[in-house]
């Protein structure tokens, strides 16, 4: 007597489907499309410069340029990574960055010296990521409110530290990171900085419980709370370390700059999105990708020297930038909607 085994059904009651790939294989292949992509991109943006202006452009001091100025709004978009993952938004992170620059770099803290200026950014940093935590997660404030609120404060206060003044770093050994003498193998520190923070940020998130969850909370914050993940923590240290990320971003644009200015980090929150978006991670939450991201900064940044180099003005950058973030968002709403 032969025996009818019924075949497996899904939450819907229709019978599930037994053949195919399985769903981490699928969603390892997307990634792996997108990161062809976004490569493709670069590769275009690269060509594009160096035939535009080929000396200039593939100069490896311009080259050593375009990364070092990556790897400080790229620090910063690790950060907002992870925030955007879990469901948030922080509006406030180039303010942030402001305020750990200047707060930094007054003449008490440059007495301290080098681990003076260091740790005052990184708590600076982190205070306003603890601020803007806790009255998201257990203030409930909409994460928009909450950090735009810690905007417009935090660079009010910078403003008000530095009275609109200039504060020149007078520390050798702050300024010597940023001479070609502290390169390590043609490679600039504030790089080697950047790409510790990207593999560290990618292993958090792809290979840790804390990712795992930050995902889960992103993806549905009430199915979460009820497999026994503390909600309101995991989003206060993920704001936390937004802040932490400031707060080296704000280090290493003092390295950069040689000084601290409450006009530092302008606009950093919109290019540190718009890097997150093209790079794969949904502003809804629930998925994204740190390479990714890291490979939409270098998309911007790469546009941002190709027309200086060029004398191209700079509203035209921008609108350039805001037809890439358009163009990521439709393919992002095909993508899903195919799937």
């Amino acid at each position: 007597m032969t025996q009818h085994v019924s075949p497996p059904r899904d939450g819907t009651g229709k019978a599930a489907p037994v053949d195919g790939p399985p769903a981490w294989r699928v969603q390892l292949g997307r990634a792996d499309v997108r990161t062809l992509t976004l490569l493709g991109v670069l590769a275009a943006l690269v060509l594009i410069g160096g035939i535009t202006q080929p000396d200039a452009f593939l100069d490896t001091r311009n080259l050593q340029l375009v990364l070092t100025q990556a790897s400080v709004i790229g620090v910063v978009t690790v950060g907002m990574t992870f925030v955007i993952v879990s469901g948030g938004i922080d509006l406030s992170v180039g303010a942030i960055v402001a305020l750990a620059s200047v707060w930094a770099t007054t003449v008490a803290t440059q007495e301290y010296g080098f681990v003076g200026i260091l740790f005052t950014a990184i708590v600076v940093g982190v205070g306003c990521g603890l601020v803007n935590g806790v009255l998201i997660a257990f203030g409930q404030m909409v994460p928009f409110i909450a950090t735009l609120a810690m905007l417009a404060s935090a660079r009010g206060l910078a403003l008000q530290i530095t009275d609109g003044r200039t504060q020149v770093v007078t520390v050798p050994s702050v300024l010597d990171l940023g001479e070609r003498d502290a390169y390590v193998l043609g490679i600039p520190p504030l790089v080697l900085v950047f790409a510790a923070v990207t593999v560290i940020g990618w292993l958090v998130l792809n290979r840790t419980t804390f990712g795992r969850r930050t995902v889960a909370v992103g993806g549905n914050a009430e199915a979460a709370r009820l497999a026994g993940i503390d909600v309101r923590r995991q989003r206060l240290y993920l704001y936390l370390l937004s802040g932490l990320c400031c707060g080296i971003a704000a280090f290493l644009l003092i390295v950069l700059a040689g000084s601290g200015q409450n006009t530092n980090g302008n606009l950093y929150e919109l290019d540190a999105i718009a890097a997150a978006i093209i790079g794969g991670t949904l502003l809804t939450g629930g998925r994204g990708h740190i390479l990714g991201s890291v490979l939409g900064v270098l998309i911007f940044t790469t546009i941002t020297n190709i027309f200086a180099l060029n004398n191209l003005q700079s509203d035209v950058q921008q609108i350039a930038k805001g037809a890439i973030i358009v163009a990521a968002v439709l393919v992002q709403r095909r993508t899903a909607s195919t799937h």
